[in-house]
């Protein structure tokens, strides 16, 4: 499928009056809706102050059709990333330290060895569940555009409730404006619906009711100092208000002399707060809320832990912190996600989907031909530097054809958070110094070429909310959940291994100068979609 819509006109010419009239509304409706963030810096136990996150004032065109394949690929992903993480032999051959890329990456290893210590004292985890992002970008080759994946999320994929605001922020900006008459394609039948909060809870939730314990609490697993808490505090009173499950939430460090779980498949359980619990609080950033801690002195069941954290070695500073983890892992709640839906969603998992044969391994017997090769138009070129190694400066002669041949080209290592690749010019001397004993944790990945001269309006908080008008790249994210494993056949009298939704949207635009996407590494703002034919 491909669109030709001319993105050079986007977006609509305003006056800087009407500019000025756009921000305050879309400022004050943020702050008004929750649309927010923790100011940098230390945060008491109790917040006393918010800024707004970082947000676009007119939603990013976006082929109709495009963003209707990305809806119906969601869940056809859902499903192929439950059955990798079920397929231990896969998982022990691309990621595990004998032949995969545990071997060389450290963190990998050591998730891998875990998972692979507690499978020898008998894991079992009959359930698991998926919180699930697809991200994509527009593609723009010979004159069509068509859809094509960055990469697929399978840990704390975040900024659904968050962006959900943001395309309501949008709609409301149309409703008491109009946007000035600017645009045809500025009208609500093009503004599509948007209900990741209800869609993330609803997966959260149906984990909670398979485990089937009264009184029983979702954990959602932190990170200290987390500025992007409001994002996480929508799910929590989703849960709350329509589910009636209260949440608990708490850092690895809290975990460590909290969490008690007596044998591999036994319960988890939450011990009381210690006295000295509300200093600690204060010292971590906002982690507990009030809502959410048990007012009585008996431990407290756990039926789901959702992690928000433990993605990047930076969260496990000390080898007690990989014990914590590995102690949530082995109890018998149902975990999102678990070790093995962790290690597929690294960056060689992708990668070697792509290569000849394999994911009809995964899908080739319940999917179509027709469906399958929907799914692989939507991937680039990608390949492991152990597969075919690239040149590093060293071998270069230094002349442009020479260095040409990295231009379309960007490194990926098996890192999620953002701030991590390396793209074109900067990659020959980064292989230079990379050790060869590393170079199998990294793939190539072909250069997603967007739409040229798109422009946006981006307003950040804590500058002054200075409006900024940019030549941009937005990126759509897909949402959805699976609740999956052997368990789901004994639920509703399911006959397959997964259950699964779609579950919402986001968009995150950033300028073009700035290769990286992370709304809370600092490169993009939150965004919505118009759709365009």
């Amino acid at each position: 499928m491909s669109s030709s819509f001319d993105f050079s006109q986007w977006p609509p010419n305003l006056s800087n009056d009407e500019l000025q009239q756009l921000q305050l509304r879309a400022t004050c409706y943020a702050l008004a809706h929750g649309l927010l963030y923790l100011p940098p810096g230390t945060q008491p136990a109790i917040p006393t102050s918010a800024i707004h996150a970082p947000i676009s004032l007119f939603p990013a065109p976006f082929p109709r059709q495009l963003f209707e394949q990305a809806k119906r690929l969601q869940s056809i992903y859902n499903v192929l990333y439950a059955r990798v993480a079920l397929d231990t032999q896969f998982l022990d051959e691309v990621m595990g330290t004998e032949t995969g890329v545990g071997k060389v990456d450290d963190f990998v290893g050591k998730l891998w060895t875990g998972w692979k210590d507690l499978r020898n004292q008998g894991l079992e985890q009959p359930l698991h569940l998926g919180l699930f992002r697809s991200d994509y970008l527009l593609h723009s080759a010979n004159k069509e555009t068509t859809l094509k994946q960055v990469e697929f999320n399978t840990i704390s994929s975040s900024f659904g409730p968050l962006s959900q605001r943001v395309s309501e922020l949008h709609r409301h900006l149309y409703a008491s404006t109009r946007y000035f008459d600017s645009s045809s394609f500025l009208t609500p039948a093009n503004f599509p619906a948007n209900e990741t909060t209800t869609g993330l809870a609803e997966g959260l939730a149906a984990a909670h009711k398979a485990y089937n314990v009264p009184g029983s609490r979702i954990l959602f697993v932190v990170q200290p100092g987390e500025r992007n808490v409001f994002d996480q505090l929508w799910l929590e009173y989703e849960l709350i208000e329509r589910h009636q499950i209260a949440v608990i939430r708490l850092t690895l460090d809290e975990l460590n002399s909290r969490a008690s779980v007596e044998s591999v498949n036994a319960p988890l359980f939450i011990l009381p707060a210690p006295s000295s619990a509300s200093s600690s609080s204060a010292a971590s950033g906002f982690t507990t809320s009030s809502t959410s801690e048990p007012s009585s002195s008996r431990p407290i069941e756990i039926s789901t832990i959702y992690f928000r954290s433990t993605y990047t070695p930076t969260d496990f500073p000390t080898p007690a912190h990989f014990e914590t983890r590995f102690t949530l892992e082995k109890s018998r709640a149902i975990i999102c996600p678990s070790i093995p839906l962790q290690l597929a969603g690294g960056k060689k998992v992708q990668e070697v989907l792509t290569r000849e044969g394999v994911v009809e391994r995964f899908l080739g017997a319940d999917y179509s031909k027709e469906a399958i090769h929907e799914l692989k138009e939507s991937w680039m070129g990608m390949w492991g530097l152990d597969v075919y190694p690239l040149p590093s400066s060293s071998s270069l002669s230094g002349n442009d054809e020479s260095t040409s041949v990295f231009n379309n080209l960007v490194l990926k290592p098996q890192r999620e958070g953002g701030g991590n690749n390396v793209y074109k010019s900067d990659i020959p001397p980064f292989l230079a110094r990379l050790p060869e004993d590393e170079k199998p944790a990294w793939i190539v990945m072909e250069m997603i070429e967007t739409p040229k001269d798109v422009g946006g309006y981006l307003v950040r908080s804590g500058g002054g909310d200075e409006l900024v008008r940019a030549e941009v790249v937005s990126e759509l994210g897909m949402f959805g959940w699976a609740l999956f494993g052997e368990g789901v056949k004994a639920l509703d009298g399911n006959k397959g291994n997964v259950i699964e939704k779609e579950a919402g949207w986001l968009v995150r635009t950033k300028g073009k100068e700035s290769n990286e996407g992370g709304v809370a590494t600092g490169f993009s703002v939150l965004d919505s979609v118009v759709l365009v034919d």
